[in-house]
């Protein structure tokens, strides 16, 4: 009888645990998640517009060492959408989804980098502030905030509640403006060292919250335009493997003792 009863007790308590952890429960209809996701991933129009001044505010920000300028411009940054967008094709299996909004995202980068590297031009204050040079040294740590943002941000994207605080506190966590700031910088100054490692920290922190937002995507069980056969899963899969290990292979490299 107490062993019946402790297994009742044990089952509660897993059906809590799931209850507590579940991403289903007050999640959004596919309808809505699909327009939301994709709706956020624009590059034309508003989000364009947004963008080059979220460029402009980051870049004043690094260049004066103002860490409260840095913070408004993530906050209005669409990067987040446009990597969310990719993330969403490639859990749908829209090869069409995933080209447009990838090449959208190609733009996005190459305007911020432009604009950041004229208004570097420009600037008077040439020295590098502390703002500027904390871009330039990606680590370990980088990798799991920008997990930890993917998720959240599919999370906050997901729900059938909009009123959250999610995805402008994962804009703030992921910082993907001022690295492409940093590189315009880095270019107006010619420092290929920090243009390295500023492009290094946006290549971390891009690719894991996709890596993390497609994993939630798929566990929410987004449909699928096109069913993918076994092969097509294994291939897939050994692709993300191959992609992954190249993208912490230089962290690496650092943690073992390499001097790169």
């Amino acid at each position: 009888m107490k062993r019946q009863e402790l297994e009742k007790e044990r089952e509660n308590l897993r059906t809590v645990f799931r209850k507590m952890f579940s991403i289903t429960e007050d999640a959004a209809s596919n309808e809505e998640i699909r327009d939301r996701i994709l709706s956020g991933g624009k590059v034309t129009g508003t989000n364009m517009v947004v963008m080059i001044c979220a460029i402009l505010i980051a870049s004043v920000g690094l260049n004066t060492n103002s860490v409260a300028v840095i913070i408004g411009a993530m906050l209005i940054s669409p990067l987040m959408g446009s990597i969310l967008a990719i993330a969403y094709g490639t859990a749908s299996n829209d090869a069409y989804l995933m080209k447009r909004h990838s090449v959208g995202f190609a733009v996005q980068v190459l305007m911020s980098v432009a604009a950041a590297t004229i208004y570097f031009l420009l600037s008077p204050i040439k020295e590098p502030t502390e703002q500027l040079l904390a871009r330039t040294n990606p680590n370990f740590f980088d990798v799991i905030i920008a997990l930890s943002g993917g998720i959240a941000g599919i999370v906050g994207q997901t729900r059938q509640d909009k009123s959250n605080n999610i995805i402008p506190g994962v804009a703030i966590a992921t910082a993907l403006m001022p690295p492409l700031c940093t590189c315009g910088y880095a270019i107006a100054n010619g420092n290929l060292r920090m243009l390295l490692g500023a492009f290094y920290l946006f290549i971390i922190n891009a690719y894991f919250i996709y890596v993390a937002s497609n994993a939630m995507l798929v566990l929410l069980g987004t449909p699928r335009v096109k069913a993918m056969t076994l092969p097509e899963w294994k291939r897939l899969r050994k692709k993300m493997y191959r992609n992954t290990l190249l993208v912490l292979l230089p962290i690496i490299l650092i943690a073992v003792g390499w001097n790169i």
